[in-house]
């Protein structure tokens, strides 16, 4: 496999998992991926932890200003970050396992059973920039992972790198919620 590359099994994320359960009303705390128009994120519900600070409503001219005023890269702590604390004890080994040196976006995704993420690439400015990682916070077999030509499930409690560059999508055919903590590195790799 080339787009994919499984660096973890064992993972304990049942303490995040708890904590997004007690939480449901951060899924609708910001709908930026879902409303972005076109977007591929339709049947999404996100949990936006590390994010830049852009919003979907603003118009072509007010977005060109804003991104010229800062790093393109540069991605910042959420409220929600704080509230999930438990995260962090995902993210920063994560970021020590990769040798990290810049943290990017972090979120949740979770994608309903039934539900999918359309097929899209990341920009390519971002996905050469960063590398991405996914944590399985929740999943079952019957969820499809592509990435180009290739196809995985990845299980519950385990940690993966993929190619983002590609154009990707998933597919959730299983009877549960698929839930993901979805991690942007900049790795000295």
């Amino acid at each position: 496999m080339n787009n994919f590359q499984k660096l973890a099994t064992g993972v304990n994320v049942l303490p995040l998992l708890l904590a997004i359960k007690r939480r449901p009303e951060l899924w609708k705390a910001d709908t930026y991926l879902r409303d972005y128009p076109q977007g591929p994120f339709g049947d999404v519900e996100s949990i936006l932890l590390r994010f830049p600070p852009i919003s979907v409503h603003e118009t072509e001219e007010e977005l060109k200003n804003h991104l010229s005023t800062f790093d393109q890269h540069e991605n910042y702590d959420r409220p929600e970050y704080k509230e999930l604390h438990e995260a962090r004890d995902l993210i920063m080994p994560l970021m020590t396992m990769v040798q990290g040196e810049r943290l990017g976006r972090c979120i949740i995704n979770k994608v309903n059973a039934g539900g999918r993420i359309y097929p899209h690439a990341d920009t390519p400015s971002h996905a050469d920039y960063y590398s991405r990682f996914h944590i399985v916070l929740q999943s079952s077999p019957g969820v499809v992972f592509i990435s180009g030509d290739e196809q995985v499930y990845m299980e519950q409690s385990s940690i993966w790198w993929f190619n983002n560059k590609l154009e990707h999508e998933v597919i959730n055919n299983s009877g549960e919620e698929r839930i993901h903590l979805v991690v942007d590195i900049r790795t000295s790799r």
